[in-house]
């Protein structure tokens, strides 16, 4: 039999046996359909969970210090004190963890005990979904879920047909049809049970390919992706269906696609670990300082020991001996002091930045989810952000690469123009309807009884064409023409108030139809073909029905090659009423041309005719496909018929197989025109293009549209503007295009290696077919000899592929706009990709459709359009939005403001916790190197915890240093974020140095002011802990831009708070420092004390900051100045500079 030739090479089939799950899977340990999604269980939720946290390096320092704590000699803290930091740490997240799976698992356990009804004992019961096995079948009713990977052996309709929504598994909205098998469908409707077999593959996580044959009756019947209906979605406009369970729990697709998008770490994070690096650094050098010292002092004072507290060998008690003191030896006690000092400064690498930036970023993405300026009325969303980590990378974007088609269009295809038979349609104004005549009026009263949701206006030329009684090639090919644009498709008719029908013509009546397809080009050319008299109103499996022009066409399909990248076409082959067969095909330009049929000399000139067509509509913006035909008898038809059938039965290399199947008739063809389609541009969509440029960001358009196509839908969208310059690569072969890139170099002065040797390391892979490259002219010094008009320009690269060269990236780099034509999907990921690896800058890629996902997941930032094409490109992105001109507003407004605040939120952390590192070093070189402290063991641990953490995080959610209209007003204000004017190396050894002063004024000041006095140890700890307190939060005072009431609450309410716990910890008779801040508050000196190193500690920053902002002012802080002036002197300026405000 066929079915054992084409499966002997498939490794390891799945067989299924059909309403026999014990036979099904005794065979082979298949998995039940119980699903779990949840992480942990009871038993391994605190390991796992613990190992997941430690994955962190910093969390491992942590426990290592909190580890030493816990020896004798290091016991520099309270050993539960110690532990106190990581812990709570640790349990907020394991808290967190531990209630999204418990989410997880209320989910999973709804999923499994959902009920659907299986065939038992001849008869349809209730079983929950988590009992069900392979091979048994299942009943689904209209709205149901699908609970597993079924194929279909029955339905509703006698045409076999069911109708699905995939939202839940794609993120698609429009319906999907399926296909049970005429002879399956017929045997349930029948009320025949069925026995047979199923030969499929093994589960994978394809879910827009399934190969599989049926072994029914002796026969074998190919099974395909439009038999099988996926776990996950829901039976729409069908009153039921039957099926055979294929694959179940965690082998169905929709398991296995669960997986989460790649994380993304943000590009401050890792600035910010080689700042962590530089702090280890001062970390060791301080412990290297005080265990040298300790081992120095301790030999110079070595023949004293014996006499000096907790050096003696004994110690006293009562009078008399007590227990011996263990001394370690200088050696020894040198390295305790060491590892002690680690703890003691341990603090010096911040444990709470990490939750505090967690935090930021929560706060964060709560305000730009609630921006109302960023919500969607149209499609009624909201800005989402799928990913909380990488908020700050949105204000440093050096490059955009967008989709076009429904991410700057709005994916909403209406028919524009047609070319037919070597004549161009479409250019005549609605006025000339009234030219038709009254024969054509009659004939296309047919058409009016077919109401279309959307409708379009006709052009009065097509009509006549369409209509009247023409005889000949062109009444021929406008047939055929609007014969393919009505049968080569996917698109499901849904009808409502259908007329009966009879006969071979249609009754009067009145008929809405909805088209319903995965592509909104199919939707538009099937409308264009309905609004001309070809009405397609019925689709099965096996067949097609079309209203042509008022006579029912009931075309039987023969086969069907559905388009792919390699091909870039789709064909259908049908057989007419009266026996004869035809294959119609379309696709673009580039894959058509090639297999035309050359015989005649009027083909040249038909074909040479179309060509100007198809320029001429895609200069204006439309995109386009050719459109032809060609008859099948014979032996071609024979021959064809048995590769179809033998590559549909075949689970090896099927797709290949069918390519080869349709190249056997996608030949010779007879061209009858093309069809010019438009995409509207987005609302506000120039507009945005032209603020990003401004911001310095580079905007790339990756479309798989022809080049001038592209060019027209570029200047529109004011990507490309009458000033630049324009250098076209647009070459047909290797050579080609490596001899243009070359001239392209040679002409606008790129440096590189010679182009020779460019040439030479060009990647075979790649594979450069339409590229059109434009970039802003610009000024440049590089050249001195280079001036006036001829001043350099720069350029942009276009279709780069995944191994992209240096000689096209060198072009490229001096773009500021770049349009890369005929891209396929994985070539859009290949130039993202290629950005990355040859720059430092941050990449954004944004798009809407499925075939945008590898971009956006491959991209530093990915963002998602809610749009036409469905929701995977949502479901993959990291923010998500309803229009591309939100994107201004998401990076010149939340990307500064975000990048702005979390830069200054690390340095600050450095700062603060630095400072107290650094008081507390001070004081260990004055107490003979040892590791005591003044400090309780408690004040130490709650100052990054309570003491100083709420400012940070409310600075850090609410700071704006410019109004969002001021952003926009001024798109060049974002490119503080490209000169990283919030956070670089400079900032930090600023920061660092005004740290160090800092920490001795804290130290110094109070020695001198109670040098006479007679105040004991634990009362200058507490001085210290609240001076420290009151110096980093005014320090962070003076550094806030916008002050709110929560902003105050904050500052202030934190060093109350502080001095609440203090009074409370100094009341605790138990502690060494009981009754110390009761006494200190009564002495002026105290009060002066603070307030002096207060001034003392901030009067360089204040004077640093007061120079460098008359002297050396940033962008921003001219903007903000005018901001403060207007609001002062608002009669100065016009409204809208008030406005700005």
């Amino acid at each position: 039999m066929k079915l054992e030739d084409n499966t002997t090479h498939h490794d390891n089939p799945r067989l299924i046996h059909i309403n026999d799950p014990k036979k099904t899977c005794d065979n082979s340990q298949f998995s039940g359909n119980e699903i779990r999604t949840s992480k942990y269980t009871l038993l391994n939720f605190l390991p796992k969970n613990l190992f997941i946290q430690f994955h962190r390096v910093a969390y491992l320092y942590f426990l290592a210090i909190a580890a030493l704590n816990q020896l004798p000699p290091l016991a520099v803290f309270g050993r539960t004190v110690s532990l106190f930091p990581l812990l709570f740490v640790l349990t907020v997240t394991a808290v967190k963890d531990g209630y999204e799976d418990w989410r997880r698992h209320r989910s999973d356990r709804n999923e499994n005990n959902r009920e659907a009804l299986v065939l038992q004992s001849d008869e349809f019961r209730p079983k929950r979904w988590k009992m069900i096995q392979a091979g048994e079948v299942l009943k689904i009713s209209s709205d149901e879920a699908i609970p597993c990977d079924m194929v279909l052996l029955g339905t509703s309709d006698p045409s076999g047909i069911a109708y699905l929504q995939t939202m839940n598994l794609d993120g698609e909205s429009n319906l999907k049809t399926r296909y049970a098998r005429q002879e399956t469908n017929k045997l349930f409707l029948e009320g025949t049970m069925i026995s047979g077999i199923i030969t499929c593959e093994q589960p994978n996580r394809n879910i827009y390919e399934f190969m599989a044959n049926m072994e029914l009756n002796g026969h074998c019947l190919p099974l395909s992706q439009s038999n099988i209906i996926l776990r996950g979605c829901q039976l729409k406009n069908t009153e039921w269906v039957v099926g055979v369970v294929v694959y179940a729990g965690q082998d169905t697709k929709a398991m296995l696609n669960s997986a989460m998008s790649p994380s993304k770490r943000s590009r401050l994070e890792t600035y910010m670990n080689r700042e962590t690096f530089w702090l280890s650094v001062f970390l060791l050098i301080m412990c290297l300082v005080v265990g040298l010292g300790m081992g120095l002092w301790l030999n110079r004072h070595k023949s004293q020991l014996d006499t000096l507290p907790y050096y003696r060998k004994v110690y006293f008690q009562k009078g008399k001996d007590g227990k011996k003191y263990k001394y370690y030896g200088i050696p020894m006690e040198t390295f305790f002091s060491f590892l002690s000092s680690i703890i003691v400064f341990q603090i010096m690498i911040p444990i709470s930045l990490y939750i505090t930036m967690e935090l930021v970023r929560l706060g964060q993405s709560y305000f730009m989810i609630g921006d109302r300026h960023m919500y969607d009325s149209v499609s009624n969303s909201r800005f989402q952000c799928r990913s909380l980590n990488i908020n700050e990378d949105l204000g440093q974007i050096r490059y955009i690469l967008s989709d076009k088609t429904g991410t700057l269009t709005e994916n909403k295809m209406e028919f524009k123009k047609a070319s037919i038979w070597g004549k161009s349609y479409g250019d005549s104004k609605a006025g000339g309807s009234r030219e038709i005549d009254a024969g054509v009026e009659e004939a296309m009263v047919s058409v009016r009884k077919w109401k279309l949701k959307s409708e379009i206006t006709p052009d009065p030329e097509l009509i006549k064409l369409s209509y009247k009684d023409l005889h000949g090639e062109e009444r021929i090919a406008a047939y055929d023409f609007f014969l393919t644009l009505a049968a080569c498709n996917t698109v499901i008719p849904i009808l409502t108030g259908s007329p009966s029908i009879s006969g071979s013509s249609l009754r009067d009546g009145h008929t809405s139809i909805e088209y319903q397809g995965e592509s909104p080009d199919e939707q538009a050319l099937v409308a264009a073909a309905s609004t001309y008299g070809y009405t397609l109103f019925e689709r099965t499996s096996g067949h097609i029905v079309i209203d042509a022009n008022g006579d029912k066409l009931r075309l039987d399909v023969l086969g069907l090659h559905e388009f792919d990248s390699v091909r870039k076409r789709m064909s259908v082959v049908i057989r007419f009423p009266n026996g004869s067969v035809k294959v119609l095909v379309k696709g673009a330009d580039t894959s058509m041309f090639s297999i035309l049929k050359k015989d005649l000399p009027c083909d040249d000139r038909m074909r040479h005719v179309t060509q100007v067509h198809l320029n001429d509509y895609s200069s204006e913006g439309l995109r386009t496909l050719v459109v032809a035909a060609r008859g099948l008898n014979g032996e071609l038809l024979e021959e064809w018929q048995q590769m179809y059938e033998d590559a549909c039965t075949s689970l090896v290399d099927r797709v290949v197989k069918l390519r080869q199947a349709a190249a056997l008739i996608e030949c010779n063809l007879t061209l009858l025109g093309a069809t010019a389609i438009e995409d509207r541009l987005q609302e506000g969509v120039p507009e945005a293009i032209e603020s990003l440029r401004q911001a310095g960001i580079k905007v790339w358009v990756l479309t798989g549209d022809k080049q001038e196509t592209a060019i027209s839908i570029g200047l529109s969208c004011r990507l490309l503007t009458a000033d630049m310059h324009q250098i076209v690569i647009n070459g047909n072969s290797e050579h080609e295009c490596r001899k243009l890139l070359c001239d392209a170099k040679a002409k606008y002065h790129v440096n590189s290696a010679s182009c020779f040797d460019d040439i030479t390391n060009l990647k075979r892979k790649t594979e450069l077919n339409f590229l059109e490259m434009a970039s802003q002219k610009k000024s440049s010094n590089m050249s001195p000899q280079i001036t006036g008009e001829e001043d350099r320009p720069t350029f942009g690269p276009l279709a780069l592929i995944i191994d992209g060269n240096s000689l096209l990236f060198n072009l490229a780099t001096l773009c500021m706009v770049v349009l890369c034509c005929r891209v396929a999907p994985l070539q859009k990921a290949g130039i993202v990709d290629m950005i990355k690896s040859r720059t430092d800058d941050l990449t954004l890629a944004i798009g809407d459709g499925a075939n945008d996902v590898s971009m956006i997941q491959m991209a530093d930032v990915g963002v998602g359009i809610c749009g036409q094409e469905g929701r995977q490109a949502v479901m993959a992105s990291d923010f998500a939005m309803g229009q591309f001109r939100f994107l201004k507003r998401l990076l010149l407004v939340h990307g500064h403001w975000n990048y702005q605040r979390l830069g200054y939120l690390i340095l600050y952390n450095f700062y603060r916790n630095a400072v107290f590192v650094l008081m507390l070093f001070w004081y260990i070189l004055c107490t003979a190197f040892s590791t005591t402290s003044a400090l309780t063991d408690w004040s130490s641990v709650f100052y990054s915890v309570i003491y100083t953490s709420v400012p940070t995080v409310v600075v850090g959610i609410l700071d704006k240093d410019l109004s969002h209209k001021t952003l926009l007003k001024y798109p060049k204000l974002y490119e503080a974020g490209h000169r990283q004017e919030s956070y670089n190396m400079s900032l930090f050894w600023i920061t660092m140095v005004d740290t160090l002063w800092q920490s001795l004024v804290l130290f110094y000041v109070p020695l001198f002011t109670y040098r006479e006095s007679t105040i004991d140890i634990w009362s200058m700890g507490s001085l210290w802990t609240i001076a420290v307190v009151i110096l980093v939060n005014v320090h962070l005072a003076m550094d806030i831009q916008r002050w709110v009431f929560v902003t105050h609450a904050a500052i202030w309410g934190s060093i109350v708070v502080t001095y609440g716990c203090m009074m409370v910890l100094d009341s605790i008779p138990v502690f060494p420092n009981y009754g110390t801040i009761y006494h200190l508050v009564k002495s002026p000196v105290y009060w002066i004390t603070i307030l002096l190193i207060t001034v003392i500690g901030l009067l360089p920053r204040f004077i640093f900051k007061v120079c460098h902002q008359i002297f050396w002012p940033s962008d921003i802080q001219i903007a903000r100045e005018a901001e403060i002036l207007r609001k002062r002197r608002p009669f100065f300026g016009s409204n809208a500079d008030q406005d700005s405000s």
